[in-house]
């Protein structure tokens, strides 16, 4: 009999095991503080079979959640391994002030690049624990990479001292921090359970949480290239995760932005820290600076510094001297060139028009198929893959205008992009609807902000 099967008591009257937790969930009911963390830990040790939290995670994805379940299961996933202290943090003597930033991830959000070191620029220190790309979304880690020499995994140690000289670091996190969150996210991937939002909410707190910083900004995308399409969605998981950071005492605030359409113009590996460059040598893309500044401030006034503006750091180099320094201390070379792509490709447009949608998720997916992302995790990626895009919905087009440029080691992958390409901008033609995409307003970048007390 197995230990999923035995159980434990509870109490006078109650014993638990899987079999009792899976049912009491399937049936609507809440569970209890100690079955979520009798589950949590008998799975992380191996004693639950994955069968059965596979079976308690759809009975989650079905049923949900209350806020107090939530809130322990997100405790539990902490529990399951030992929780980071950057308290002790000091340069010149001087305690640092500790800030993080997570995005639930899109189509050329490269935003971390840039962010990391700007923030850092300012006496601040930025632990950014970050993750690889999975399907149409790019991974942190895997742009960087790109940079000859750079290395993602990094010693606590070395993340501390880096810290305190530097003030930015990017790297991989540790397997001791939140390991049940690591073993649960790859069965939620493969059983169609990932979009849960108390197991997104949770997975996301319980990493950052255990990470140690004491305050946190988050940046929750909506729209076709985001995790959850559906805005209604996105702001709810805003929510739970803001009320998650602040119960556990981490200053939390969010930022809702719009991801329908592709970030900047760069969605790859080495196109995006080119264009980070750019960013951090004062230009960039406009959306790009935008959402920088924007999330950098929030950092910045989470941190103690409410009046620094951010966008003098981008003019006088001070951000790029920080992002130099970061990428040197990691083995990176910051002056070394980055990987060019074998082949080029260009789309463009089969008519004349107005462009009236730039499908950010057909984007994400061209670049992934150009080579730039992976199917399963493990899967290597190609630095050099990517696609740049040179249209915004309401740009009017001439036929055989370029729109996009794809970049690939592999020209038999060549027509699959181009395929994914042709669906990714939509153009009217003429009439009415040219004239109103001409005119039209997108919503804004950065549809609303989320905080609590």
């Amino acid at each position: 009999m197995s230990a999923g099967t035995r159980g434990i008591s509870a109490g006078a009257d109650e014993v638990i095991n899987a079999v009792s937790v899976i049912a009491t969930k399937r049936g609507g009911n809440e569970l209890g503080d100690a079955q979520i963390a009798w589950m949590l830990d008998g799975y992380t040790r191996g004693e639950v079979a994955p069968e059965q939290m596979s079976s308690l995670l759809m009975a989650i994805y079905l049923r949900g959640m209350t806020r107090r379940e939530i809130a322990t299961w997100t405790q539990a996933m902490i529990d399951s391994g030992r929780r980071m202290d950057l308290s002790g943090l000091r340069r010149d003597g001087r305690p640092l002030a500790t800030v993080d930033k997570h995005s639930t991830g899109g189509v050329g959000d490269k935003i971390t690049l840039p962010l990391t070191p700007l923030v850092a620029s300012f006496g601040v220190a930025v632990p950014q624990l970050s993750g690889r790309g999975l399907g149409h979304t790019g991974g942190t880690l895997d742009k960087l990479e790109s940079i000859p020499g750079w290395r993602a995994e990094l010693s606590t140690t070395e993340m501390f001292d880096q810290l305190e000289r530097v003030g930015a670091v990017i790297c991989a996190a540790g397997a001791d921090l939140a390991p049940a969150d690591r073993k649960l996210y790859a069965l939620r991937d493969v059983t169609g359970t990932v979009e849960s939002i108390p197991l997104l909410a949770s997975s996301i707190m319980s990493k950052k949480i255990a990470e140690g910083t004491a305050a946190l900004v988050l940046d929750v995308k909506t729209g076709s290239g985001a995790f959850l399409p559906d805005e209604s969605d996105a702001r709810e998981l805003a929510s739970t995760m803001v009320e998650l950071g602040i119960d556990a005492g981490v200053d939390t605030r969010a930022l809702i932005t719009d991801m329908s359409v592709p970030l900047g113009r760069a969605v790859g590996n080495a196109v995006e820290v080119a264009e980070s460059l750019e960013v951090l040598a004062g230009g960039g893309p406009d959306d790009v600076v935008e959402l920088t500044l924007a999330l950098a401030r929030e950092m910045l006034d989470a941190a103690g510094l409410p009046d620094a503006d951010p966008a003098e750091h981008l003019a006088n180099g001070r951000a790029m001297d920080t992002w130099r320094a970061m990428i040197a201390a990691q083995g990176g070379d910051p002056d070394a060139p980055l990987p060019v792509a074998r082949h080029t490709d260009d789309v463009a447009a089969e008519s004349a028009g107005v462009v009236v949608e730039v499908d950010a998720r057909a984007v994400g997916d061209a670049a992934w198929l150009a080579g730039g992302g992976r199917s399963k995790p493990g899967e290597a990626v190609a630095a050099e893959a990517g696609v740049i895009v040179h249209v915004r919905p309401g740009d009017r087009v001439r036929a055989g205008q370029v729109l996009f440029t794809l970049h690939t080691q592999d020209d038999d992958r060549i027509p699959a992009v181009r395929a994914c390409l042709r669906r990714a901008a939509r153009i009217a033609t003429g009439g009415a609807a040219a004239s109103d995409a001409a005119t039209a307003h997108t919503r804004p970048l950065i549809i609303d902000r989320v905080r609590f007390g």
